[in-house]
């Protein structure tokens, strides 16, 4: 009798024990917990440590912390009717558990509801804008107009999945392989286009600038020229004027300087011999040291 009393109190604590199992969950500090019954949402818990549920309740966690969502590369035509093929990101947070348990049910089915609505949002958007634009600053005004519209789209009542989209990213914007070949062919052009135009601006530059250079040149010796040509017939005059003034105060001294000169220029060593008479007043110093006329 003992042991049967032992028996059905140890089968009571087992059940006990298995029901407190059943009964008992934790709740991680980056999680928080839905309470299901029979598929019936009854409540959510977000603060972190043990909770107490019905045994028969089920338990569903999902993250507090921000979650990424990486769509498939899309090939969409922009404005330009360029193709790119452009891959993006989203992140977002689950803001309403119980609506994303009904409409999303999970991570998995979300993303499979959500790319399409990112895709399409990328699309239009992009499909209206050039590439320049998708490469310059405007990206960013881009992205969060995308992304105001994705979130427009996943709250609407209809399909709302309680969730938050906080950034819409692109991560690269390529273009297609034949369209990159076309693309490089004419930047090849446009850069070989200018740099022509360079060459002939510094070329025409050069031009102008010698051409410059030769007239300024040219100027300042003719300038040069006439200041010499002014000096030399100054000098010229200057000359004359002594000579004249040496000529009125002493004028045998004047010819005979002028006789040392002819002297000078006309007896050299390497050609010391003149044909001419030896009466002619060229040698008039020769025959008469007083150089006076009539004098042999």
């Amino acid at each position: 009798m003992q042991g049967k009393k032992s028996l059905i109190l140890g089968i009571a604590v087992l059940v006990l024990g298995f029901v407190a199992y059943l009964s008992v969950f934790t709740v991680h500090q980056t999680q928080q917990a839905v309470v299901l019954q029979f598929g019936e949402l009854k409540r959510v818990v977000d603060e972190p440590g043990l909770g107490v549920k019905l045994p028969w309740q089920d338990i569903r966690y999902q993250e507090k912390r921000v979650l990424n969502l990486d769509p498939r590369a899309e090939t969409i035509v922009l404005a330009d009717q360029r193709r790119v093929t452009v891959d993006a990101f989203v992140r977002y947070r689950i803001v309403n558990p119980e609506q994303f348990i009904r409409v999303a049910v999970n991570e998995n089915l979300l993303q499979v509801k959500l790319e399409p609505i990112v895709n399409n949002k990328l699309r239009a958007t992009l499909g209206q804008v050039l590439l320049t634009t998708i490469l310059s600053e405007d990206r960013t005004r881009l992205m969060q107009q995308i992304r105001n519209q994705v979130n427009d789209e996943v709250r609407r009542s209809g399909s709302n999945f309680g969730i938050d989209v906080l950034d819409v990213r692109i991560v690269r914007a390529d273009l297609l392989p034949e369209v990159s070949q076309n693309v490089y062919a004419r930047m090849e052009a446009e850069r070989k286009r200018d740099a022509a135009e360079f060459r002939a601006l510094g070329q025409e530059q050069f031009l102008r600038i010698t051409a410059e250079a030769d007239r300024e040149a040219t100027v300042i010796r003719a300038e040069a020229q006439r200041q010499s040509e002014i000096l030399r017939g100054e000098g010229e005059a200057e000359r004359t004027r002594i000579l004249s003034e040496a000529f009125g105060q002493d004028e045998g001294f004047f010819e005979f300087y002028r006789s040392m000169q002819a002297y000078e220029a006309s007896i050299r060593p390497e050609n010391s011999m003149i044909v001419i008479p030896p009466t002619n007043d060229f040698f008039n110093y020769f025959n008469n040291p007083a150089g006076r006329p009539g004098v042999r």
